[in-house]
């Protein structure tokens, strides 16, 4: 691939996967001012988004096999926790703006727990093997991930645990 087209593949997917998650969050905020139909336009349009990353990505080779999906997707957790959060933590916290760096540090911590959980499944896929089931609990306030039971309090923003939704 030319890399004019490949870095406005890039660009696209960037757009699109932003796009995709701001619909999610429009139809939501839809949903709570009670406009329920433009909330199921803004969840159609984020489908359509996502579909257009994922052709994307796909585009761009980015989709592998799984356990390639999974060092991935280590690689890019660890990157989040070992350099990404804590330098914009850092620059944040310089510039005093107080609830980027409460932010920072929700996602920092849950990275932390993603890329764990990604090991296991890279184990377990080398292994020739699924995951056994458990259920994983997302703290729906700061993404705190856990498996099991959802704690009685989030132990990351301290949210009650019926802020958490099972996967």
């Amino acid at each position: 691939m030319r890399k004019m087209t490949e870095a406005h593949l890039k660009e696209a997917f960037a757009g699109e996967s932003q796009a995709h998650i701001k619909y999610m969050a429009f139809a939501d905020a839809a949903e709570k001012e009670n406009f329920s139909n433009i909330g199921r336009l803004f969840k159609a349009t984020s489908f359509a988004e996502r579909v257009h990353a994922t052709n994307q990505l796909r585009t761009l080779s980015g989709i592998s096999k799984t356990a390639d999906n999974l060092q991935a997707a280590v690689d890019g957790e660890t990157y989040e926790v070992e350099e990404m959060y804590p330098a914009f933590k850092v620059v944040a916290e310089k510039q005093e703006e107080k609830t980027a760096v409460m932010m920072f540090n929700y996602a920092l911590e849950a990275e932390k727990v993603h890329a764990g959980l990604y090991k296991k499944a890279k184990k377990a896929v080398e292994g020739g093997k699924d995951l056994e089931y458990f259920p994983v609990q997302v703290c729906t306030v700061c993404g705190f991930t856990v498996e099991g039971q959802a704690p009685d309090k989030c132990p990351i923003c301290g949210a009650p645990q019926e802020k958490f939704k099972k996967f």
